[in-house]
Order: structure tokens, then C-alpha cells, then sequence
């Protein structure tokens, strides 16, 4: 009697065929302009239960295990590649989307469920937080695959809040989860000071696990990489375990272990940079294998003829939270802080949901709240209608808003943006004001560089521009925080 490997052979075969082929058409997809992301999801679509692969899964627990995993390394990504000087121009206006302005999103997008779904109050708030947040994987990848240089201000405020607004949305929809069954199952109680305890903990225990094991990390990390083999393998391993086990300890101790291991990943980047660098190709690889798989295990839980049946209405959800609920909460967070209204434009359109709704969503199948499945067919709706509309036109959307920096090849576009010719940026502006006949009412004793930054009221990057008279000026550098260099389009003035 032989023993027969097929059980091992057979299953490795059909998953790791599936993850090549899957990528191969990923890399072909993206340069049609469509997220690869999408293309692991219906990949898993394909090998279910209702399509050719006819493969039955339905293991939500497992589900929910490897998306967490798969989302930790995701963040312990993004945080490594967030420079620390983009908290100077994102930090204040991402905490404030990723904390005020889920509730706001939620709080819309619930409405549209309670009309759309004919869903009881508690359970359309429940389904409005499941889908309230903006998701890393989505907003990392195709924000670097699309080739596209954006305005550092909007750049780096889409991607700290894709990082920081995972802790708002769990935290929300365990508080309803709790609300829900309390009203309409009558099970377990619910308290509005308890939530909010939860939600101190959550935050709390987050950012100061993140930050201190993080400082710690770097210290020990700084001392042991002489001892490593040169390559990065290595680093990226003690990487990943080191980030994972800060997850796995934050959510032990009722923190947020997505916070705590993205303040983890920014910590330890700019900590130990050099460290570090050699490690983020094989990071990389691991947040792409960690993104494969998640989008074809939910994929795969996912029953596409389910999800038919409440397809006109999750379109009409997808919509309210796109075109009303995400605007309107960008603009409400974003205006007092002087965003113009095309930074607001394009930070409301790359509001991309990917696989964190539809992890959440498998939150309250699991809790047994009535109707469940309900919640997991229309974030499906939501993630795919996202990554295919507001996936496959972030390109275009840069270009219409004029967030898109130009190539230093592109003449055309470099005055378009930064003006036709540089001033010197330590000219006074009242000898500037007088040569090109410029008003000089309200001017101080200052630079042109100081001028256009007073101005602003605001960090100033590359891109930004201020109105003087007949003429506008234009950042064309910014120096470790400060304008170095300033350009100029005159208009005629008949």
C-alpha cells in the first residue's frame, strides 16, 4: 500500500494555480485602468460555490481570522512607507476623517439603508459603519499603481486616514452589534457609557502599545541587524512577527490592534530608516500575498446569487455613500482646514472601500444578529462597486482636479501647475509688488516665500497657489517645511 500525498498535493495545486493566475491578470487588468484588487475578489467568486470551481466554503471564523492577519500586515506596510514629514500637512485633517467623519459617513450611509433596505433603525446604523471606513489595502496599492504624483497634502491625508479609521469602525460596529441584538433579539444589554469607555480603551491601549513597542523595536532592531545576513529577508521576517505580535497584544488587551500596528510600522520606519530599507521589497511581497489572499478567501465566502437579490438596493447604498455620504463628510471635516474645493473633490472620490466592509461584515454573522447575511451581500455590492468606479478613475479624477503633479519631462503641464517662471523666493514682496505693479495694500516687511505662506494659513506643499492683483503664485518647492522656491503667472489686466 502506497500512501497517496493527493490531499496535499491537490489542494496546494488549486491554491497556488489560483494566486498565479490571479496576479497574472492583475498585472494585465491594471494597465486597463482596473484594480487588481477586483481581480483576486471575483477570482474567488469563480472558485465558489457559484461559479465554475463549485467549491462550497462557508467558514466565516477562519475568514475573519485571515483577513485580520492579512489586514495587520497591510498596515505594518503602509505605516514602514509613511514618512514622518507627511504628518506635518496630513496628520490633524486624517485623524479628523478617520474619526468624525466615519460617524458622519455611517450616519448617512445609514439612512439610505433604512430607506433603500427597509432596515430597523439600529441594524441600518450597523450596516452605515460597516462601510463608514476607507480601506488600507485599496488606498495603498492603487494609489501606488496608478502611477499617479499627487499633491503631498492630499497624498499624505488619504493615506494616514486609510490607516487610522479602521479603529473608528470596529469600534462602531461592535457598539451596535451590542445595540442591535439589545433592540431587536432583546438579548445582552447596552450602555452608552460602557461604549464609550470601549471606546477610550480602544484608542488608548492602541497608540501607546504601537508607540512604545515601536520605540522599543527600533532600539532592539538597530542592535541586531549587524548580526544578519545581507538582503533584507531576515529583517523582513523579525518585521512582520514583531508587527504582528503588537496586533495580537493591543487586541488581547481591549486596544486597537489595527491602530497600535500601523503607529507600530510609522514608529519603527522612521526610527530605524536604514534598518529598515533593505527589508521593504520583501515586505512588499508580503503585503501583496497578504492582499491576494484575503480578496480570494472573501471572494470565495461570498454567494454571488445571494447577493443578486439585494443587488438594486446595495447599488443604491454604494451610491449615497459615493456621491452624498463620503462628500459631505470630507467637506465637514476638511473645509475649516482650508482645503480647496478640489482637494476636497478628489480626497471625497478616492474614499475606497475594499476588503475592511466586508471583514466587518462577517462581525455580525458571527455575533448571530438577524439578517446578517444581509450585511455581508451589500458591503460585497459596495467593495465591488467602489474598486471598479472609484478604482479605475483615480488617473483621471487627479487630472480633472489638478491634484496630479506633473513629470519633470512635461513642460506643458510643470506651467500649468508651479507657473510660467521662478521668482527668487527671499525677494521682498513690496519690491515685487511694485516692479510688476501689484497691489501692496496690507503688506508686511517679508519674502515672497513668507508671503504666499502667510497666505495660506496652512502647511504649504508643491502645487498650492495664491492670488495677488493680476498675478498668481505658485509653491514650486517646500524645504523641510518652509517654501524654497515660488513661481509666477501674470495675467494682462484688460
Amino acid at each position: 500500500m502506497t500512501l497517496s500525498l493527493d490531499f496535499l498535493a491537490i489542494p496546494l495545486l488549486t491554491a497556488a494555480g489560483l494566486v498565479f493566475l490571479s496576479l497574472l491578470a492583475a498585472l494585465f487588468s491594471a494597465r486597463l485602468g482596473f484594480s487588481f484588487l477586483l481581480v483576486f475578489l471575483v477570482a474567488g467568486m469563480l472558485l465558489g460555490e457559484d461559479g465554475p470551481g463549485g467549491v462550497n466554503f462557508d467558514d466565516f471564523r477562519l475568514s475573519f481570522w485571515v483577513g485580520n492577519v492579512a489586514l495587520a500586515v497591510i498596515l505594518l506596510d503602509g505605516g514602514l512607507r509613511t514618512h514622518k514629514t507627511t504628518f506635518r500637512t496630513g496628520l490633524r485633517p486624517a485623524s479628523l476623517l478617520a474619526t468624525l467623519g466615519v460617524v458622519i459617513t455611517a450616519g448617512i450611509t445609514a439612512v439610505a439603508a433604512h430607506w433603500l433596505l427597509d432596515l430597523s433603525w439600529p441594524l441600518a446604523l450597523l450596516l452605515g459603519a460597516i462601510v463608514g471606513s476607507t480601506d488600507a489595502a485599496a488606498v495603498f496599492g492603487l494609489l501606488k499603481s496608478s502611477g499617479v504624483r499627487l499633491n503631498e497634502r492630499v497624498a499624505a491625508t488619504l493615506e494616514i486616514e486609510s490607516g487610522l479609521n479602521d479603529p473608528m469602525a470596529v469600534y462602531l460596529t461592535l457598539a451596535l452589534i451590542g445595540w442591535a441584538l439589545w433592540v431587536v433579539s432583546g438579548e445582552g444589554g447596552w450602555n452608552g457609557w460602557d461604549s464609550l469607555y470601549t471606546l477610550l480603551l480602544q484608542f488608548g491601549w492602541g497608540g501607546f502599545i504601537g508607540i512604545g513597542l515601536g520605540w522599543l523595536f527600533s532600539l532592539l532592531l538597530r542592535r541586531v541587524t549587524p548580526l544578519l545576513e545581507p538582503g533584507g529577508g531576515a529583517q523582513a521576517l523579525l518585521l512582520g512577527s514583531a508587527g504582528l505580535s503588537v496586533f495580537a497584544l493591543a487586541t488581547f488587551l481591549g486596544g486597537s490592534g489595527f491602530l497600535a500596528v500601523y503607529v507600530f510600522g510609522v514608529w519603527v520606519g522612521n526610527r530605524a530608516a536604514k534598518t529598515v530599507q533593505p527589508a521593504m521589497a520583501a515586505m512588499d511581497g508580503f503585503a501583496w500575498l497578504s492582499q491576494a489572499g484575503m480578496f480570494l478567501m472573501l471572494g470565495l465566502l461570498v454567494s454571488p446569487v445571494d447577493a443578486l437579490r439585494t443587488l438594486w438596493p446595495a447599488l443604491g447604498v454604494a451610491f449615497a455613500l459615493m456621491f452624498v455620504a463620503r462628500p459631505i463628510a470630507v467637506w465637514l471635516c476638511l473645509w475649516p482646514m482650508r482645503f480647496t474645493r478640489q482637494e476636497m473633490m478628489f480626497v471625497s472620490w478616492v474614499g475606497l472601500r475594499g476588503a475592511v466592509p466586508i471583514v466587518l461584515a462577517v462581525f455580525p454573522v458571527m455575533a448571530g444578529v438577524p439578517g446578517a447575511q444581509t450585511f455581508f451581500n451589500v458591503a460585497f455590492v459596495v467593495v465591488l462597486a467602489s474598486l471598479l468606479l472609484q478604482g479605475s478613475t483615480i488617473p483621471w479624477a487627479a487630472r480633472r482636479t489638478g491634484m496630479a503633479l506633473p513629470d519633470i519631462d512635461d513642460v506643458a503641464q510643470a506651467r500649468e501647475v508651479f507657473g510660467d517662471f521662478e521668482v527668487p523666493g527671499h525677494l521682498l514682496m513690496t519690491d515685487l509688488c511694485a516692479f510688476y505693479g501689484l497691489p501692496a495694500e496690507g503688506l508686511l516687511e517679508e519674502t515672497v516665500a513668507e508671503w504666499v505662506q502667510r497666505q495660506l494659513q496652512r502647511p504649504a506643499v508643491e502645487g498650492d497657489r495664491v492670488e495677488c492683483g493680476h498675478a498668481e503664485f505658485f509653491v514650486r518647492g517646500v524645504t523641510a517645511g518652509r517654501i524654497s522656491r515660488v513661481g509666477i503667472r501674470l495675467a494682462s489686466e484688460g
